[in-house]
């Protein structure tokens, strides 16, 4: 395979010294982004543009384009999971996923089948390999998937709902079904993230985008206890290499310690929490990501290069940090303050 000719963000998630701070950003290929927009418009709908490899790769090359971004990170869909299980995934402007057949049964549950990678979801598979091709070792290509709760959530919802009023009466009334769905969401996840890895995915990182909805007591067991399975059955190294596994749940500070407890290489902080107190609960254990509030790069220099500073000051010396956003860009941001953001992590915290 092509030798990394930017390694920065695989030494930084396993705590090795680096000469400045390696930055991404989570959703940096997308909506913000107006040649996004124009390759979208030609594409016609969202999943049209996530399963067809060449345009998935097109967007995400995108941003390595305008920004010296440390990771490219694969453009697809957490959701890509529960759509090949036959569910129906489908986007409305401005309401975001739903899908034709939400879960509503037992029997819902009992005819999910697993996803086997390479027979359902070869456009993904076709689309890390093509990007890692296009790298050339340039940066190094991110892989992810959605943590099982996450998923659940929406499949049984159908749609986006922070209410989360089905999934929660599953958990609290029909908790049998919803670990047997759970169940097979990990085992079709760990299948998922291998075969990124397999296909070239150098980095893979977990969204619990809804952990923080839970009770402490039904986070553990509902969805920390489902991404611990899934980071023991990934693959570790690849062309002899170690593979970095992040953990991101947003909302998730008061867990961190459990989190770092996973296996997990890294843990991804939303801007909620103080990085340095972060650092001094987890330790040596894990490297840390984030954790700028992204409403941040609606501001101007001033404001976006203060916070920068303020991050990197309150993490500290040496290795251990990738900076990125506490959630995703959001899509009214203009690019000309990415560029102003990923210049001050650069300039803030390079080495002498």
């Amino acid at each position: 395979m092509t030798e990394l000719k930017n390694d920065s963000l695989i030494r930084a998630l396993l705590r090795q010294p680096t000469s400045r701070t390696p930055v991404w950003m989570m959703r940096q290929a997308g909506r913000y982004l107006p040649e996004y927009r124009a390759l979208r418009a030609s594409a016609g709908d969202f999943m049209s543009l996530c399963s067809n490899p060449q345009w998935a790769c097109e967007v995400t090359l995108q941003p390595l384009e305008r920004f010296d971004l440390d990771a490219a990170i694969l453009f697809s869909d957490i959701l890509t999971i529960p759509d090949a299980m036959g569910l129906g995934l489908y986007f409305v402007e401005g309401e975001g996923p739903k899908f034709h057949k939400p879960l509503r049964t037992a029997g819902d549950v009992e005819s999910l089948q697993i996803v086997d990678t390479s027979r359902d979801l070869g456009y993904v598979t076709d689309a890390v390999t093509l990007i890692r091709r296009e790298l050339n070792g340039r940066v190094p290509l991110i892989g992810f998937a959605g943590s099982p709760w996450t998923l659940a959530t929406y499949m049984i919802e159908g749609h986006s709902n922070r209410d989360f009023t089905r999934s929660k009466n599953w958990l609290y009334q029909q908790p049998e079904l919803l670990h047997q769905l759970l169940e097979k969401l990990a085992l079709s996840t760990i299948d998922y993230l291998n075969a990124q890895i397999t296909s070239g995915a150098q980095v893979v990182q977990i969204f619990d985008t809804w952990g923080g909805a839970l009770s402490d007591a039904a986070y553990r067991e509902y969805s920390l206890a489902y991404m611990h399975k899934i980071v023991a059955g990934l693959i570790t190294e690849r062309d002899g290499i170690k593979v970095p596994v992040i953990l991101f749940t947003k909302g998730g500070s008061v867990w961190l310690e459990a989190m770092a407890d996973t296996g997990c290489h890294a843990l991804g902080l939303d801007w909620t929490v103080d990085i340095g107190d972060a650092r001094r609960r987890v330790g040596q254990r894990v490297a840390l990501q984030g954790n700028m509030d992204p409403a941040v790069l609606r501001a101007g220099r001033h404001a976006i290069e203060t916070e920068v500073s303020l991050i990197l000051e309150s993490f500290g010396t040496g290795g251990g940090h990738v900076f990125n956003l506490g959630h995703g860009i959001t899509p009214d941001v203009d690019p000309i303050n990415v560029g102003i953001f990923i210049d001050a992590v650069h300039r803030y915290s390079e080495s002498d």
